[in-house]
C-alpha cells in the first residue's frame, strides 16, 4: 500500500449562517479571487493552488456554529484510492464514497474531530480551475 497519495490542491471551507453577508469581506476587503460560485458555496483562490471557500451553513455538509466551523477539503483525481487507504488505516468518522451534484467525495475526522473531505469535481471544466 502506497503511503504517498496524489494531491492536486487543497480548499478550506468556513461555514456561515449567511454567506452573502461575509462574501464582500473576502472579495472586496481581502481581495480573494472568486473562482466558482455554486450557489450554496463560493470558492476563492488565495494564491497558486491554495483555495478557501465560504458555505451556507444551513445547507452544507456541516452546520454553522456560534463559534467557527471548518472543513478542510483536499482535491484529488483518485478519491476511491484515498478512501481505500484511509479505510485500511482505520481513520475515524470515515463516510461512504458519495456522489453529490458537484463532486464525488467522502468525509472523515482528524484526531481532534475536525472534518476533512477528499473530493473530485464531476465537471472537467470546473476541475481544471483547481489545477
Amino acid at each position: 500500500m502506497s503511503t504517498t497519495l496524489p494531491k492536486e490542491c487543497a480548499i478550506t471551507f468556513y461555514y456561515y449562517p449567511d454567506i452573502h453577508a461575509v462574501a464582500p469581506f473576502y472579495e472586496e476587503v481581502l481581495g480573494f479571487e472568486l473562482v466558482l460560485d455554486q450557489g450554496l458555496a463560493r470558492i476563492y483562490r488565495i494564491a497558486g493552488n491554495a483555495y478557501f471557500g465560504i458555505v451556507d451553513g444551513n445547507k452544507g455538509h456541516l452546520k454553522h456554529q456560534p463559534k467557527s466551523a471548518t472543513l478542510l477539503t483536499i482535491v484529488s483525481e483518485d478519491v476511491a484510492k484515498w478512501h481505500e487507504d484511509l479505510k485500511a488505516k482505520g481513520v475515524a468518522g470515515l463516510s461512504d464514497l458519495l456522489r453529490g451534484t458537484f463532486c464525488e467525495h467522502f468525509f472523515f475526522e482528524d484526531p481532534a474531530g475536525y472534518a476533512i473531505e477528499i473530493q473530485r469535481f464531476h465537471n472537467p471544466d470546473v476541475a481544471k480551475l483547481f489545477k
